[in-house]
């Protein structure tokens, strides 16, 4: 008996025996239902034999037969009845439990969401994107009257990937049938946020309607994906809309894990706790930096993966340089919060960034990971874990403290058939392609080729996967191939960036001769790049399908 909990109140599995009954008592179980008609195999139990069982055990029976493959929304509603008037926890059984874990899914249906009833079941063992329509519809197996939408080409996401892969597809083929599926109305130049909470980028300047930015001719559908059945070639939404592809690209971002750490979401905006990871915090950030005469300022970064790897100590560089250039920095105790074993992953940055670690007089603490906030109290607790050391833990007061949270693929994605065993699209890191299924692929944060996310990277990805999408169209194979290209403009001080480009392995991949410019060293032009030339190309070329620098090189057909 392989018992699988769903929730707190329900747990399945496949076929019981007799003296299970006994087991399932001591267990704590105080009702059993079976969904597994009688006869199915000869060596079954009657669940006539089952429920005396469970009577003498002391627990409550109820027999739902369910034949393979026609679950009902009348079963379903007697389900959801049985889990309110039976006692509970309850135990369900079938021949493997999936049928039970079906019920289940579609009782809910009136209550949860499509990605949290797949997120519990799949967790289970049990995978439920088969009935995701039907769940998406509370539950009621989907008309004929619903209206299906059909596309060439259909985006997952409208950020920086998505609507600059659209751009770049309608450059090379102005007929193409695109839509981008967000629910967003405003898209932001998330690159900015660092500037805004160093007080040098107004933070209107890093959002634009979503509507301004998509392409012409590209179909926006405002709307949340609920689920994907790549096996029909569909995407379905929620309120149960479904919409069809030729190809798909999904390209939806990350997911900001603020309330994985405890406390943190109650204290955001107030009691010195500020992070530049949202567009509503980093003027905050400044705000901070700006009043704060001394005392202990914390910076943290989490587990990798995260958006922008060197975003966490570039807002300790330029809230360091502020309070260096107000007379202020040796009464300002800095500590930097690692829960990497590393200052930064590339080894040939690292010199500059210690000189200005030491410039700067931060403490940095390797392998320190943030768990939790008292803002009140101004309090943060971090779990230390140290290779071959047992695991500690230490609470440190902090005037104010910049966090970044734990990051991770969307729910939705997580939950889908698209993903690996961490969540994220499984592709091929050199094509973009998804591994499993031909006609998707993936680009931005949400893949796991083994990149900086960036959307640096996102602007070389982004004609590589048009590149290769609109080939596939003409009946051949890959024609580019992603390198791993991503760039991280470190901003060490007002004025001076460390400039880090590299790729797949750590392998630098400068745009400029370094006698123009040497990324491994601060640098003026840098600098500018950041604040005055990469803005507009965001807005103006990467979005537009303007591949300034960012040309795909070309690989020879599989």
């Amino acid at each position: 008996m392989d018992i699988k909990k769903i929730t707190d109140g329900l747990s399945v599995s496949g076929q019981v025996q007799l003296d299970d009954m006994e087991k399932l008592k001591r267990r704590g179980f105080r009702a059993v239902v079976c969904n597994r008609p009688d006869g199915e195999a000869p060596d079954q139990p009657t669940h006539e034999e089952i429920a005396k069982a469970a009577q003498a055990a002391g627990l409550e029976f109820l027999y739902l037969p369910v034949t393979p493959g026609m679950v009902t929304e009348e079963t379903a509603d007697a389900f959801r009845t049985a889990l309110t008037e039976l006692p509970g926890p309850v135990f369900g059984y079938c021949r493997t439990g999936t049928r039970t874990t079906t019920l289940w899914s579609l009782a809910m249906a009136k209550d949860k969401s499509v990605v949290d009833i797949l997120a519990a079941t799949k967790a289970a063992g049990y995978d439920m994107t088969g009935v995701a329509r039907r769940i998406a519809n509370g539950g009621v197996t989907p008309t004929d009257s619903v209206e299906d939408a059909k596309h060439e080409v259909v985006i997952i996401g409208g950020g920086a990937a998505g609507v600059a892969v659209a751009a770049s597809l309608k450059a090379r083929k102005a007929d193409l049938d695109i839509a981008i599926i967000d629910p967003a109305d405003i898209h932001y130049y998330q690159p900015g946020w660092t500037m805004v909470g160093a007080g040098v980028f107004e933070p209107s300047t890093t959002a634009k309607t979503m509507g301004s930015l998509i392409p012409r001719g590209v179909h926006w559908l405002k709307s949340a994906v609920a689920a994907f059945e790549p096996q029909n070639n569909a995407v379905i939404l929620d309120g149960c809309r479904v919409v069809k592809y030729d190809r798909l690209i999904v390209c939806p971002g990350l997911k900001l894990d603020w309330d994985k750490i405890d406390g943190l979401v109650e204290t955001l905006g107030k009691n010195g706790v500020t992070s530049n990871y949202r567009y509503d915090l980093a003027p905050y950030t400044w705000e901070l930096v700006k009043g704060l005469k001394g005392g202990r300022a914390i910076f943290t970064q989490p587990p990798m993966p995260i958006k922008c790897a060197g975003a966490p100590q570039k807002a300790m560089y330029l809230s360091a340089n502020e309070w260096e250039t107000r007379g202020v920095l040796d009464q300002v105790d800095i500590q930097f919060m690692n829960a990497g074993g590393v200052l930064f992953g590339v080894k040939d940055y690292v010199p500059a960034l210690e000189s200005y670690v030491e410039r700067y007089g931060a403490h940095l603490n390797f392998f320190y990971n943030l768990k939790a906030i008292d803002g009140p109290a101004k309090k943060a607790t971090f779990a230390i874990s140290i290779p071959d050391e047992e695991p500690t833990e230490v609470i440190l007061d902090f005037d104010m403290i910049h966090v970044v949270p734990p990051q991770s693929a969307p729910d939705f994605i997580k939950v889908s058939p698209l993903a690996d065993e961490q969540g994220w699209v499984d592709v091929d890191q050199i094509t973009l392609r998804h591994k499993s299924f031909d006609n998707i692929w993936s680009l931005g944060d949400v893949m796991n080729a083994p990149n900086a996310k960036t959307a640096a990277a996102a602007r070389m990805q982004a004609p590589i996967v048009a590149e290769n999408l609109i080939a596939d169209i003409e009946g051949k194979g890959p024609q580019a191939g992603y390198n791993g290209y991503g760039s991280c403009p470190l901003t060490v001080e007002k004025g001076k960036i460390v400039l880090a480009e590299f790729g797949y392995g750590g392998v630098l991949l400068p745009s400029f001769p370094k006698w123009l410019l040497d990324g491994t060293k601060p640098t003026r032009k840098a600098w500018i790049l950041k604040e005055q030339i990469l803005p507009p190309i965001y807005w103006k070329a990467m979005l537009r399908g303007k591949e300034w620098m960012a040309k795909p090189e070309k690989v020879s057909a599989k």
